[in-house]
């Protein structure tokens, strides 16, 4: 791919594991960073990385960086909200809302080939079937709000200049660097140590899609840019459902953790829930796209990951 990639999110879940893939193929990488970026998950290849420190929701440095990167391709994935301890409402606005519209308009003006603007699954808030891409955008919080704007935003812009500029809208990710206070690196970390697990609400249910098939629709759409129509929006999911106890459950065989699990507190709203899936018919027809990996698959590939890179998150317990 011999093409300049920029990437914003780099240090965040998804965007690490796209800026280590690309590093792996030899693309020339740029990476859009704020003063206060944790960088665990990219350190051991920051310095074959071309680096730049902007907040994008400053509007003229947003501006001059994509001027003097000039960039082919932008994977726009940094995001605010996405963790409960992250709940700053104007905070969400500015990053996921303001900080598009900044970084869309810089590089309208200089020119691209390929934008692609990552999304949510909480854009649609709970529906009582599998979540298609026509559906109405009916959020439940903040965070699900200002990526439907994002998303809508993008959309207009690429009817209205006719534009390739592209959404996917990921469901849950998984597997390796995730974030620790997640569920499965919670349930991993916590068998390998054979510590207690608590669970609150081990009936709630989503749409776990492992990390390298998300890569893969990333790939598939920069790769086939020319022949998807302007702001196109797909979703990333499994098509399945899983339920949280039913994870706990495969780990456990996995890695043959003999406890139960604990009950912490009540069971969440998120329990009745009994749809939180993807219909991924659109993506496998644009894109000729479908998961390599079912679950089972894609738990067994995260274990071994973490089974090797344990200490990346013996280091962050201990900070």
């Amino acid at each position: 791919m011999n093409k300049t990639i920029l990437i914003t999110g780099a240090t965040g879940f998804v965007g690490a594991n796209l800026v280590h893939f690309l590093v792996k193929e030899k693309v020339d990488v740029h990476i859009l960073l704020r003063e206060s970026s944790n960088t665990w998950r990219i350190n051991s290849i920051l310095s074959k990385l071309n680096k730049y420190y902007c907040d994008l929701t400053d509007r003229e440095k947003t501006k001059r960086l994509i001027s003097e990167i000039k960039p082919n391709i932008i994977l726009h994935l940094a995001i605010y909200g996405g963790y409960p301890f992250q709940s700053d409402s104007l905070k969400m606005v500015d990053t996921n809302y303001i900080g598009t519209i900044n970084l869309l308009e810089a590089c309208i003006e200089e020119g691209f080939d390929c934008f692609i603007n990552t999304g949510s699954s909480s854009e649609y808030g709970i529906k009582e079937k599998p979540m298609k891409e026509s559906d109405l955008l009916e959020p439940i919080n903040i965070y699900g709000a200002t990526k439907a704007a994002a998303t809508l935003y993008c959309y207009a812009l690429a009817k209205k200049y006719n534009l390739p500029i592209f959404t996917l809208r990921l469901f849950s990710p998984y597997g390796y660097y995730e974030e620790p206070t997640r569920l499965i690196p919670y349930l991993i970390v916590s068998m390998l140590k054979n510590q207690e697990i608590k669970i609150s609400s081990p009936y709630a249910v989503r749409d776990f899609i492992f990390i390298e098939d998300v890569i893969e629709a990333f790939l598939l759409t920069i790769e086939k840019k020319d022949k998807i129509l302007p702001g196109t929006i797909l979703n990333v999911g499994s098509g399945y459902d899983t339920k949280v106890i039913d994870i706990f459950k495969i780990l456990k065989e996995i890695l043959d953790y003999r406890r139960e699990f604990n009950l912490e507190g009540f069971p969440r709203d998120s329990d009745v829930l009994q749809i939180w899936r993807a219909d991924i018919e659109k993506i496998q027809k644009t894109l000729g796209w479908n998961p390599k990996y079912n679950i089972e698959e894609g738990l067994v590939k995260t274990v071994e990951w973490f089974r090797e890179n344990l200490y990346l998150y013996e280091k962050r317990e201990m900070k």
